[in-house]
């Protein structure tokens, strides 16, 4: 092969082949290199094979994936792909296994836990992909809402309506060319999600004579499907927070031959059904029952123990139990959308990466791309069924013919022309008539605010937008803070308590880590959040719902009032003047105990790790400090009133320009290597921590050879 393998300053990969295809294997190989560790979790995990190494903690995931047939979806949409598409991914895949071996060698990950290196499938990118993106349309949500339409009543199932707990947000902004100093265009923005060590993003170049694009790639999916620069092109992406997964409560019975049958619209049909082994390491494998009815597999029940309600279907009977099923595209269907990924990277205008998307499936994305001719787009790409409005909001029952898919019907996906610059933020904007819940317009009204401030923009410049810290939510508290201290108040504040509230009117707002007002603010709303939760309107919503312990983060009282907390101060069951009373015992609390310390003190970096360090202590304690708050533009979310650690933050931030490729720039958390102890394992966190970006270095004079290796 003819590949050449070249490394920037900061040990990030750009590859050079004769081919889209060789290039292709490259990429799996040099990803293969990199991050060995980390590609064989996100195997194991499509799989749900993750226990038999990491053991008993991992079994829900297991069993999850599983029954959602992630692995056998992954088949499906692969054996559907066009010849040329599923021949570029089987070079990736090609790479993967032969740089596995070495790579395993060098992550030390593999002798501490036993395992060896397996062999990847065709499919396997696709699983990868498919698992990476199965919670990210929300759908859980659901099962809070009928939680809370159960139990509080139904005036009030969309009272926690917010982008909540799981949920994956990002920034994305787009600048005209009349508005920056060079007259092109400049595309930037940072996705947010749980930040992982190794890292979700992945920096990497690849150029053939078809194409040349850097960007950040998902490690176990070739191409670049999310963020690029192709040179004359530039595109990324945020969460279109569409709604695209359906739920179906379902009647399920056995059969005397020991099957199973599910009530649908024509009355009882056979559903597929079979047992898998789940091993689980350190103790004793797990049998589960893998249900698909005409909906989709069944998630929720399939051992008969799904707690849920059968609403109008016909009483239960001896051998009969409720269950849930979950219905999305890629399984409906059999498409995933991935002939989308190596057309983008031959794309050449931004009429080219609009063609490209119209193909794309999951997960629902706002896209903005824009191009050296002055080219810009705004639009969603995805798949979104055509279904009753009801499937959206709620569990649906599988017997009602009205709440079925249409046949191949996809919504149209909305696009807007861009006047100056546009914002993608999770807002409820261009994607509403596609979604039911939606991220707080923060972040998006305060992006386009700071866009304003300026008409002659440069990259450089960006970063400033980047690391915002303005915490627009706040006011709904501080003024409820105001009030505490009123003359009309019910209750005198305290001389103590009234030195809080006097810190916190005078705060600017903003979530700095060096700031102790805005460790102030955070312990007074935790306090506030801690009260309202315990709120006797809200008893009802307090034990745990009976459903997987994989949804259980969407499904806990204390989070959903934590991210609702701007709305329930002034809405809700809970009266106004036990508001107001919670927000003087919450001032009072605060006053009385020990000065909060510093935003920063508290509020850390907490990266999900698939193994992480023996010592817990000292894994909280290599973690910085950060600024920022879920709905400051450097959105880094915790739990406010029960943890302050992030595991959510900038997973990747970018500043592509259109003028020079080379004055665009970029950063992950951790670096290029997923390796421990190489020296680009974590060499990027302190300039993300700082919000600075390294340069995108594409000359190759600039760049370091690396030696041959043999490829076989």
């Amino acid at each position: 092969m003819s590949v050449e393998v070249y490394r920037d300053n900061w040990g990030i990969p750009h590859l050079r082949g004769a081919d889209p295809d060789e290039l292709s294997f490259a990429q799996g190989r040099v990803t293969a290199l990199d991050r060995a560790w980390q590609l064989e979790v996100e195997r194991h995990r499509a799989q749900g094979t993750t226990a038999s190494f990491l053991g008993a903690g991992e079994t829900a995931w297991d069993t999850f994936a599983r029954q959602t047939r992630l692995a056998d979806t992954a088949r499906r949409c692969f054996d559907r792909l066009d010849a040329a598409t599923a021949r570029w991914v089987r070079a990736y895949v090609d790479g993967v296994n032969a740089g596995l071996p070495e790579g395993a060698r060098r992550a030390p990950e593999f002798a501490r836990t036993g395992l060896t290196p397996g062999h990847w499938e065709p499919w396997t990118p696709l699983a990868v992909w498919l698992s990476t993106h199965i919670l990210f349309a929300g759908m859980p949500t659901k099962l809070w809402r009928e939680e809370v339409a159960r139990r509080l009543g139904e005036e009030w199932t969309e009272l926690f309506a917010t982008d909540g707990p799981g949920t994956a947000g990002s920034n994305g902004w787009v600048v005209s060319g009349d508005r920056t100093a060079s007259g092109a265009a400049i595309v930037a923005g940072d996705p947010h999600r749980f930040i992982e060590a190794p890292g979700v993003y992945q920096q990497i170049r690849l150029a053939c004579p078809e194409f040349d694009v850097v960007g950040f790639a998902v490690p176990g999916v070739p191409g670049l499907p999310h963020f690029g620069h192709a040179g004359r092109v530039a595109w990324a992406i945020t969460n279109a927070m569409a709604d695209y997964q359906d739920l179906y409560r379902e009647r399920l019975r056995r059969t005397a031959d020991g099957g199973v049958e599910a009530l649908g619209p024509e009355g009882w049909r056979p559903a597929a059904a079979h047992v898998e082994t789940v091993e689980v390491a350190g103790a004793e494998p797990v049998e589960i029952e893998v249900i698909e009815t005409a909906r989709g597999p069944v998630i929720i029940g399939a051992d008969g123990a799904s707690g849920t309600d059968s609403g109008s279907a016909p009483g239960p009977d001896a051998g009969t139990w409720d269950a849930i099923s979950l219905r999305y595209p890629p399984r409906a269907t059999g498409e995933l959308g991935f002939r989308v990924l190596p057309a983008l990277l031959a794309a050449r205008t931004v009429a080219d990466v609009d063609r490209a998307v119209d193909d794309w499936i999951e997960p629902v994305n706002v896209l903005q791309a824009a191009d050296v001719d002055g080219g810009l787009l705004h639009r969603v790409a995805g798949f979104v069924p055509v279904r009753d409005r009801a499937n959206s909001l709620r569990t649906v029952p599988a017997w009602e013919a009205a709440h079925a898919w249409q046949d191949g019907a996809q919504a149209p996906t909305p696009r807007a022309d861009v006047e100056g610059h546009a914002v993608m933020a999770n807002a409820r904007g261009l994607a509403a008539p596609l979604g039911a819940e939606f991220a707080p317009r923060h972040r998006a009204e305060r992006i386009a605010a700071l866009l304003d401030g300026s008409k002659s923009w440069t990259p450089e410049a960006m970063t400033t937008v980047h690391t915002d810290t303005d915490n627009p939510s706040a006011a709904r508290l501080l003024e409820a803070v105001r009030a505490a201290g009123a003359a009309e108040a019910p209750a005198p504040l305290s001389p103590a308590a009234l030195a809080v509230r006097a810190r916190l009117l005078g705060w600017d707002r903003r979530m700095e880590a060096d700031s102790v007002d805005a460790g102030l603010y955070a312990a007074v709303r935790g306090a506030v959040v801690r009260r309202v939760a315990a709120h006797p309107a809200f008893v009802a919503l307090r034990e745990p719902a009976p459903h997987p312990a994989v949804f259980q983060p969407w499904l806990a009282l204390g989070p959903r009032v934590a991210f609702a907390l701007e709305t329930l101060l002034t809405t809700g069951p809970v009266p106004a003047e036990d508001i107001a009373e919670i927000v003087r015992e919450a001032l009072e609390e605060i006053a009385s105990g020990e000065e909060p310390p510093a935003w920063g003190v508290t509020h850390r970096l907490a990266p999900w790790q698939a193994l992480p360090d023996l010592d817990p202590e000292a894994t909280d304690a290599q973690w910085p400090g950060l600024g920022g708050d879920h709905d400051c533009v450097l959105s880094t979310s915790s739990v406010p009133g029960f943890t302050d650690r992030s595991g959510r933050a900038s997973a990747a931030r970018y500043v592509w320009d259109l003028a020079d490729r080379d004055n665009s720039l970029w950063a992950v958390p951790f670096g290029a290597s997923g390796v421990a102890g190489e020296a680009h394992h974590r060499d990027q966190l302190p300039l993300w921590l700082r919000g600075e970006l390294a340069p995108v270095t594409t000359d190759w004079h600039h760049l370091t050879k690396e030696h041959p290796r043999d490829d076989h």
